[in-house]
């Protein structure tokens, strides 16, 4: 039996060299929300995986809700990213960029000024966010958006996935997963609203995700993007409910029909959360139609049997990628993976990031 794994396949329009894929993390490696010059070579390094999905990437300032993320919603961020997809263009590499609007869970030491913490409703997220100038910080009470910020925000994303285009980006991946803004209209937890963009019907609970999907395909192409969700995840205040499973099949299904290039389904229970079952992933992949990215706790043999299976299209890997640049290469060759240094996930500078030794590609 010949390896899926490692063989060519095509996404959309675009011709990947195997179908590992590597996650977006969150490297808080930016300035002043501008992409630098050791991102770039920290995505060069790793260009030989099938396709690259980046950090998650604020489409508007108030998206900027971690310490050190970067944005792409002006001239500076476009330039600095069209150093990345360049210097992964010049590997051979594949390259979307993830946009994620983090809503409520962020804090005003971490914005631009003049920048609102924004959300569907004024709910605090529990626990602390790090800032560079103050220390943890509990999670201020976010201001409830009015229909205006709604219809601002949608616009955001399609502003910012067209500039992504322009930084040289091949599609976008919008983060409708971790309980970031996306989701926050779509979960009870976060979403108290009485209006059109409530937390009721599962048209309701879909509305606003739907909204974005939907503008941004037709801004820049439904081949050129696609989306992540995080079915039974419990991150940043997020629960579930007696609907969950009918309500993310049913939302599989709607952007399916708006014909969007890939579903990301994230599986984190290899990170404590509660596990996906496996027969919604496949009835959310069977409703969506389209290809299918799954991530979650994979090693090779896993994520081999789950393509031969027909369960995806394409198999992500997160953390592994951190320590072992060319993972394709270690997985592909049986090698014994580097394990990362969790202490320089999140801290600036080069350690931990691209200071990894490149084995080669063999």
């Amino acid at each position: 039996m010949s390896s899926l794994l490692f063989s060519p396949c095509t996404l959309g329009a675009l011709s990947l060299q195997n179908r590992v894929v590597m996650a977006p993390m969150t490297r808080s490696r930016a300035h002043n929300g501008v992409p630098t010059d050791i991102m770039a070579t920290y995505y060069a390094q790793r260009a030989s995986a099938g396709l690259l999905i980046t950090e998650g990437t604020a489409p508007a300032p108030e998206g900027l809700g971690y310490a050190r993320i970067p944005g792409l919603y002006n001239a500076e961020q476009v330039a600095g990213w069209r150093a990345v997809t360049d210097a992964v263009h010049a590997e051979g590499g594949r390259i979307f960029v993830q946009l994620m609007h983090v809503g409520r869970v962020g804090h005003p030491a971490n914005l631009p000024a003049g920048a609102r913490l924004l959300a569907p409703s004024a709910v605090a997220a529990p626990g602390t966010m790090w800032t560079d100038t103050l220390g943890p910080q509990p999670h201020p009470v976010p201001e409830e958006m009015t229909e205006a910020d709604i219809e601002g925000a949608i616009a955001a994303f399609v502003h910012s996935a067209r500039l992504a285009i322009e930084a040289g980006f091949d599609g976008v991946e919008l983060h409708g997963a971790n309980g970031y803004l996306l989701e926050q209209f779509a979960n009870a937890a976060t979403n108290q609203r009485t209006d059109r963009w409530g937390h009721g019907s599962l048209e309701d609970r879909s509305r606003f995700v739907l909204a974005v999907a939907r503008a941004t395909a037709e801004a820049i192409g439904k081949e050129r993007v696609g989306i992540r969700l995080s079915p039974y995840g419990v991150f940043n205040g997020t629960a579930n409910d007696p609907q969950t499973d009918a309500f993310f099949t049913h939302l599989a299904g709607e952007l399916g029909a708006l014909g969007l290039v890939y579903l990301h389904i994230v599986d984190h229970s290899a990170m404590g959360t509660p596990p996906v079952p496996e027969a919604l992933q496949v009835a959310m992949g069977a409703a969506f139609g389209g290809p299918v990215i799954r991530v979650g706790g994979y090693n090779r043999d896993r994520a081999e049997a789950d393509l031969q299976a027909g369960k995806a299209a394409l198999v992500a890997f997160g953390r592994p990628f951190i320590a072992n640049p060319r993972l394709v290469a270690a997985l592909r060759e049986g090698r014994t993976l580097r394990a990362p240094a969790f202490e320089t996930f999140y801290s600036p500078g080069p350690a931990g990031y691209t200071d990894y030794p490149l084995d080669s590609e063999g």
